[in-house]
């Protein structure tokens, strides 16, 4: 398990910025140890999570000047079979210029020397809660629509790692998967049950190494225990839920898994009431709490990663307050080091 995804303190984010600048955003994202090519919704409707993902799929309304993004199952009918056509085609399932300012030209950067690099793709789950039919009705809950979803998907995330290894070995992705947090209410109309054998499904397809990204609060036996390489998610927010799983997080550390405890706030607010010592020790805390627990010390360590706690796109202070969570990350990630390396 993992492949080569570093731990050891290494700093990462999130893809999502506020930022319009796409220079800027990109110098940003290469000040952490493993970069990323930053998603700007705020540059460009194109550069939305969700639209993102939609590029090709069939089926998909885009209105750029509304800034939708729509499902009319009639299209999807008459565009399926180009789709299927073309499923063995990279360029088809790959992020296109016109879909990201950035992404080529992270890749042309000389990114080898970089402990690892990483690419993102909004997961199927939230994608198809997120995307409502002509009966406004999420794709998610379609049975022919579902499974053909998951193929597409896992097809894109494959595309998309294999460009960022030949810029750096050790690349890795995110699947972004906010929407997990709601298949455990019952009001979702889609189980846990169900989103397990989905995800099992999508991700027997997905290569390695891979793992998801969600900063809400699901079931977190229930991510901990698929077989992902690595799981990024808001600490800040969510420490004491979290320290509570103790047994599925030594089970996943045991695995390989990695571990990116997102700890540093984003929002305006919150990252004004914090210092770098007092982030510090709340993580601490948290790990204190685990080791006591009896997850090895050097082990935990050895698969943790650094990040901010989430994205932000609606500061008073638009991007100011993330560059400084930015560099807050880095900050503590020195101070970590020296402690516990």
């Amino acid at each position: 398990m993992n492949g080569n995804i570093p731990g050891n303190l290494l700093t990462t984010a999130m893809a999502v910025m506020p930022h319009t600048n796409v220079s800027r955003a990109l110098d940003m994202a290469l000040s952490l140890d493993v970069p990323f090519w930053p998603q700007l919704p705020n540059y460009s409707y194109y550069e939305d999570m969700y639209v993102q993902a939609a590029e090709h799929f069939p089926g998909i309304i885009l209105d750029l000047d509304k800034r939708t993004l729509r499902f009319s199952m009639d299209k999807f009918a008459e565009e399926l079979e180009e789709a299927l056509l073309r499923f063995d085609d990279p360029s088809y399932f790959d992020v296109s210029e016109t879909y990201s300012a950035v992404y080529h030209r992270f890749l042309a950067l000389d990114l080898k020397d970089r402990p690892a690099i990483r690419g993102q793709l909004e997961g199927p789950i939230s994608f198809g809660f997120n995307i409502l039919d002509q009966d406004e009705r999420p794709i998610l809950f379609d049975d022919t629509i579902r499974p053909f979803m998951l193929d597409f998907m896992a097809q894109r995330i494959n595309v998309q790692l294999k460009r960022l290894q030949k810029r750096n070995a050790n690349a890795f992705m995110f699947v972004d998967e906010p929407g997990l947090q709601f298949i455990f209410s019952a009001m979702a109309g889609y189980g846990d049950i169900k989103a397990k054998g989905d995800l099992d499904q999508f991700f027997s397809q997905v290569d390695r190494p891979r793992g998801i990204h969600l900063c809400g609060n699901p079931d977190w036996d229930f991510l901990l225990n698929m077989d992902l390489d690595v799981l990024s998610l808001d600490v800040y927010t969510n420490a004491e839920v979290f320290a509570s799983y103790a047994k599925s997080i030594a089970k996943f550390l045991d695995r390989g898994g990695v571990i990116v405890w997102g700890i540093v706030p984003t929002g305006f607010e919150a990252f004004a009431e914090e210092e770098v010592p007092t982030l510090i020790d709340r993580l601490e805390t948290i790990w204190k709490v685990l080791w006591a627990k009896g997850i090895d010390r050097e082990l935990l360590i050895s698969r943790a990663m650094l990040s901010p706690a989430t994205c932000c796109l609606v500061n008073p202070d638009k991007e100011r307050t993330v560059e400084r969570a930015f560099a807050a990350v880095n900050q503590m990630a020195g101070r970590l080091r020296e402690d516990y390396l």
